[in-house]
């Protein structure tokens, strides 16, 4: 098993995209950035993604795998998931939290039986 956590901060996500517009494009897919543009305040969900993709290749073992590779699902219910390139990650567990400041991320790989 293996564990991945990551912590942002909101304010210096907001300062990259602001000041690198080309920072979505190289980090997020369309659908994330879909989602978050969604949102009145943005930052806090794109903060939690980022927290996500660096959680999950900390996971995975920093395995040659770009952040814009690992995407933010979620289900009917809410509940967060990972795809790689585009398809569901077997064995990998997400949980997202966020507030005003922060945002953090926790990813487990489970031992494959």
């Amino acid at each position: 098993m293996e564990i991945g956590l990551d912590i942002v901060e909101v304010h210096r996500i907001r300062r990259i995209i602001r000041r690198t517009p080309g920072f979505l494009a190289r980090v997020f897919t369309k659908d994330e950035i879909a989602y978050c543009c969604d949102h009145k305040d943005p930052w806090p969900h794109y903060a939690v993604r980022f927290a996500a993709k660096e959680a999950v290749w900390k996971a995975l073992g920093q395995e040659r795998i770009a952040l814009k590779d690992i995407s933010v699902d979620r289900d009917s219910r809410g509940k967060p998931s990972v795809l790689i390139k585009g398809r569901r990650a077997r064995g990998l567990k997400l949980s997202l939290s966020h507030g005003e400041d922060y945002a953090v991320a926790v990813a487990l790989k489970e031992d494959q039986a």
